[in-house]
C-alpha cells in the first residue's frame, strides 16, 4: 500500500490553485449494496445538468484550462468527472462496475469534480503526483504496457509505474478496484476557485455514504503533501 501520497513541486508551482483530499478505506467488499447513496449523489448531477451542461460548470472550466495549459485538447482529453458527465448526460445512467467506484462515479457527477480511485495493494510505495520522463510503464485495462509522454501529468510509485495518466484522464487497469479488492486509496482534485471547499464537502459526503455502505471499513485521510 502507498506510504504517502504527494505532489511534485513541479505540479505545485505550476497549478498553484489544486486543491486535494483523499481517504483511505479499508474493509470494502463488492457485493455491498450501494444504490441509495447512488441515487441521492445522482439527483443532485440531474438538478446540475437541467440549469447547464457539464462544460459550462465552473469546475469543469477550470480542468479545460489546465488541459489546454499542458498542450492537450480539452475537447479530446476530458478529465474524469467531464467525461462521466457528458456520458451521463447523454444516457442516463452509468454503467455498474463494483460499489466503490459506482459511489465515486456518482460523487463525481455530483460535485463536477474527479475522484480517482486506486487499489492500494497495487502501489508501491509513495504515490506522487508528477511529471512524467518517459520511462515509466503504464497498464490499461485491456493489459497492453504503454510509455507515458514526457512531460504528461501521471500517478506513478517508487517502481516507477504509472497508475494514471494524463492527470486521471486514463487510469491503468494494474490498480483499478476489482472484487477481490480490501482496501483503496480515494483521490478528490480541483482547480476552481471553490476546490478547497467543495473537495471538502465532497470528501466528508462521500465518507459518510462509505460509512453507510460499508460499517465496519476504518477511513483514514491521508493528506496530500
Amino acid at each position: 500500500m502507498p506510504t504517502q501520497f504527494r505532489y511534485a513541486p513541479e505540479i505545485r508551482h505550476q497549478f498553484p490553485q489544486l486543491c486535494s483530499r483523499t481517504l483511505l478505506v479499508d474493509g470494502i467488499n463488492a457485493k455491498s449494496d450501494a444504490s441509495i447513496e447512488i441515487a441521492r449523489l445522482n439527483a443532485i448531477a440531474d438538478k446540475r445538468l437541467v440549469a447547464a451542461s457539464e462544460g459550462e460548470f465552473p469546475e469543469i472550466q477550470a480542468w479545460r484550462r489546465a488541459f489546454a495549459a499542458m498542450g492537450l485538447k480539452p475537447t479530446q482529453y476530458r478529465c474524469a468527472s467531464e467525461a462521466l458527465l457528458r456520458r451521463y448526460r447523454k444516457e442516463g445512467s452509468l454503467p455498474t462496475l463494483h460499489p466503490l467506484i459506482d459511489l465515486c462515479n456518482a460523487a463525481s457527477l455530483a460535485f463536477a469534480i474527479p475522484v480517482a480511485v486506486f487499489d492500494t495493494s497495487k502501489i508501491m510505495g509513495t504515490l506522487t503526483v508528477r511529471f512524467a520522463r518517459g520511462d515509466e510503464t503504464y497498464e490499461s485495462f485491456s493489459g497492453d504496457i504503454e510509455h507515458p509522454e514526457t512531460g504528461e501529468v501521471i500517478f506513478a510509485d517508487d517502481d516507477g509505474r504509472a497508475h494514471a495518466r494524463r492527470w486521471t484522464n486514463r487510469q491503468s487497469g494494474w490498480s483499478a478496484v476489482r472484487s477481490t479488492t480490501a482496501q483503496a486509496l480515494v483521490v478528490t482534485e480541483a482547480l476552481h476557485e471553490m476546490g478547497d471547499e467543495d473537495t471538502a464537502a465532497l470528501t466528508s459526503s462521500l465518507a459518510a455514504a462509505l460509512s453507510a455502505i460499508w460499517p465496519a471499513a476504518a477511513l483514514t485521510r491521508m493528506e496530500p503533501v
